[in-house]
């Protein structure tokens, strides 16, 4: 039995998923399923970490032990997990990141990391591995910074029901319902950017989620679906903030909860779509709002996002690098909120 409270487990999965699916799947591919083609982590214990593998044969489950033995602590998780990366990059003969080498052993392989919302996933124009990337730039930064801010919280259960597919088709329907009022103060403020040179490339017409919530919720909750739904207190004042930004005309603000919901859509929340469609039997309607194919490579897209991201942050002085970086910590802690709401409010309907 694990000694990791479930909200644990939720967090760090959810990372892994949402930050790091290309790990994972070095990690299956080294340690029992070379041709394994999806991978996501599912639990965790104070032995072992858990994945669900996908290759030509089906769904399998593998338990990999953690490299130094029994763990009892959150830190050592990731130091566990880490191991796991850096071995699994020795097995399959591949160089490791070195943005997580040890400072006191520059010369030794990197290991996988924090990173908020995925850094390139697994791309058929490309291994992600061949290249080091740069730890001086302003996405790493973000992504190292942010780590501890994966939620922690009481509501993490939610989403770990929804990718363990054993969540009800109204608690998804929560979920799509809490995105909209996100989704429409971001957009909101995205248009209200769209001329400014550097916020355009990241924010392509592609990108825009208004017509595919609308999509989703008139098949999930009706015609009248405006009339039926509200946000969580959460989700009205994580809405809110992204107003209060927008009305400020804080470029870097915007960008910050932009990176943090978007570039989790295009990760983690592919795999979200994915169990989803599994669970409910859904095709397009019901999961639209994770349909990004007229963006292209996501990989490539996310690579592409981050190098804007460093450009930024070259015109940015320390103390509004610093402050960037305090908002995506903020978007992490209203997404944390948002989830324990939907905890509250879900538990008060079944009362």
């Amino acid at each position: 039995m694990s000694n990791f409270d479930a909200s644990v487990i939720a967090a760090v999965t959810g990372h892994m998923n949402g930050d790091h699916p290309e790990d994972n799947l070095l990690i299956v591919r080294a340690f029992g399923y070379p041709e394994a083609t999806g991978s996501t982590m599912t639990g965790l214990d104070n032995t072992a970490g858990v994945w669900r593998v996908e290759d030509a044969s089906g769904e399998h489950e593998v338990r990999v032990e953690w490299p130094s033995g029994a763990i009892s602590q959150r830190p050592e998780i990731r130091r566990e997990v880490v191991a796991l990366y850096k071995t699994a990059c020795e097995k399959l003969g591949l160089p490791a990141r070195e943005e997580h080498a040890p400072a006191a052993d520059a010369a030794a392989h990197g290991h996988g990391g924090a990173s908020p919302h995925g850094h390139g996933g697994a791309s058929p124009h490309g291994n992600p591995h061949a290249k080091p990337e740069d730890d001086g730039s302003f996405s790493y930064a973000i992504r190292t910074a942010t780590w501890g801010d994966h939620s922690d919280s009481e509501g993490s259960s939610v989403m770990e029901d929804i990718m363990r597919m054993r969540a009800t088709r109204e608690e998804y329907v929560d979920l799509v319902v809490q995105h909209y009022f996100m989704y429409e103060a971001l957009e909101e403020a995205s248009k209200a950017l769209a001329a400014d040179p550097r916020f355009a490339a990241l924010h392509p017409a592609a990108i825009v989620r208004e017509q595919t919530l609308v999509e989703d919720l008139e098949f999930l909750v009706g015609e009248n679906w405006r009339d039926e739904i509200s946000p969580v207190p959460a989700t009205a004042a994580y809405a809110d903030r992204i107003r209060e930004i927008a009305a400020e005309g804080w470029l870097p603000g915007i960008i910050a909860h932009h990176y943090t919901r978007y570039l989790g859509d295009l990760s983690g929340g592919q795999m979200i779509a994915k169990r989803v469609k599994k669970q409910f039997g859904f095709e397009r309607a019901g999961i639209a709002f994770y349909d990004f194919t007229e963006l292209g490579d996501l990989g490539e897209f996310k690579q592409a996002y981050r190098g804007v991201l460093d450009v930024l942050g070259e015109s940015l002085d320390e103390a509004e690098r610093e402050r960037m970086v305090a908002e995506v910590r903020a978007a992490y802690r209203f997404n944390s909120d948002v989830f324990v709401d939907m905890k509250k409010a879900n538990e008060a309907r079944n009362a």
